[in-house]
């Protein structure tokens, strides 16, 4: 079985040297937070974060130098005292303003809001967008993303091998992954008595109506597919409807409470779901003000996945997005937003960043933000789907989580 993930027992609690920023902000209206360990006192004395705010200095930009920036909540580090955050040191060090906003909670849901302006031909405020990789693939296709400034982005090198070139966009001219992660099970051991040790424990009737899923299709049902023996890498209908018939019936029962975004991290902390599908380096964050959080990657396997950054057709400031690109590829600041995320990072040097701080050092070493060969081994990437494929795999989950 593999041991649930506990921050104290890896090393990651905080140090003396270490902050925590609580944000109460998820989408527009909701809650969560970061952990904002300190980095190497030589690169800035600490990480952080910010969502706008005034620049100082840089190289001399004005007003009219702005950059939008749609992301998923606590997946940045942010401002702290004495110690800017990574939106506050980009302002400072490149004179270009930014709005930073967190405002993907799930993304259908943003996709939703977003198709009519694109279909239109119509540009959007954001010049840069942060989705999963099989909604990027969609976008792609339908011609609506622009080719990102590479030629302006010499840090694009840092780019770990596995995260190169994916299947969806080859050549590498649309997209440039911002974290990856895993999805998994998240639980609240005091909630529920007992560690858990896989996908069934989330059926267990002593825990009816505290247990939450994801609206994210993939890792919702490839995790049950996985647990039922199912080769998610090359999805199939038939193989799938064992588990969807499970999901639907445990949504019947009110054995689930509900289907969530990223706003399942409110619940988990008000100790309304003892368990649910998570996200690692939410419940890594999460547990710092809650400690009896775990993070569980069960034995049958979890989902492994990629954000990337995407800048929309039209986009105003596409210099100022090879600025932002380039600087958050560089090792020592993909490092400060590593440490505060603790999920997966795209950048090849920031293991050896962290290495060298004592205060971030266990991070290093943490299999949930750098798998060794047997994490590796228990994590699956969902294959792909026709367009057909895709219309009736979400039409069956639509009528499951709407239901």
């Amino acid at each position: 079985m593999t041991r649930p993930f506990t921050p104290s027992r890896s090393g990651s609690a905080p140090s003396p040297r270490s902050r925590r920023v609580f944000l109460r902000q998820l989408g527009l209206a909701a809650a969560g937070v970061a952990l904002t360990p300190p980095l190497l006192q030589a690169c800035g004395g600490g990480a952080g974060g910010g969502t706008g705010g005034q620049s100082e200095g840089g190289d001399g930009g004005g007003k009219d130098r702005e950059l939008v920036i749609s992301n998923f909540p606590l997946y940045i580090d942010v401002d702290a005292p004495g110690a800017p955050g990574s939106v506050s040191r980009f302002q400072k060090d490149t004179g270009i303003q930014v709005r930073y906003i967190e405002d993907v909670n799930d993304v259908r849901q943003f996709f939703a809001r977003i198709q009519p302006q694109l279909a239109a031909g119509r540009p959007l405020a954001q010049d840069l967008i942060v989705l999963t990789g099989w909604m990027a693939e969609r976008l792609i296709r339908l011609g609506w993303m622009e080719p990102l400034p590479l030629a302006e982005v010499p840090n694009a090198r840092n780019l770990v091998p596995s995260l190169r070139k994916p299947s969806w966009d080859p050549e590498q001219r649309f997209s440039l992954p911002w974290q990856s992660g895993i999805a998994g099970i998240a639980y609240n051991i005091k909630a529920t008595g007992r560690e858990l040790r896989g996908i069934d424990d989330l059926f267990d009737p002593a825990l009816k109506g505290r247990v939450s899923a994801l609206l994210e299709m993939r890792d919702t049902m490839g995790l049950l597919m996985l647990a039922d023996g199912q080769d998610i890498t090359r999805p199939t209908w038939a193989a799938a409807q064992p588990s969807f018939d499970r999901l639907e019936q445990a949504r019947k029962d009110g054995q689930i409470r509900r289907f969530t975004g990223n706003d399942y991290q409110t619940d988990l902390l008000a100790g309304n779901l003892a368990a649910c599908i998570g996200w690692s380096g939410d419940v890594a964050q999460l547990s710092m003000e809650q400690p009896d959080l775990r993070f569980l990657v069960p034995d049958s396997g979890s989902v492994l996945w990629a954000d990337v950054m995407l800048m929309p057709k039209g986009a105003r400031h596409p210099q100022e997005v090879a600025r932002w690109l380039n600087w958050v590829y560089e090792p020592v600041e993909a490092a400060r937003i590593a440490a505060a995320v603790q999920y997966i990072s795209p950048v090849e040097g920031v293991r050896e960043v962290l290495a060298k701080d004592p205060a971030t050092a266990p991070l290093a070493n943490n299999p949930l933000m750098f798998p060794d060969a047997a994490m590796q081994k228990k994590l699956h990437v969902f294959g792909p789907l026709s367009d057909q494929e895709e219309a009736r795999w979400e039409e069956r989950f639509a009528r499951i989580t709407e239901g």
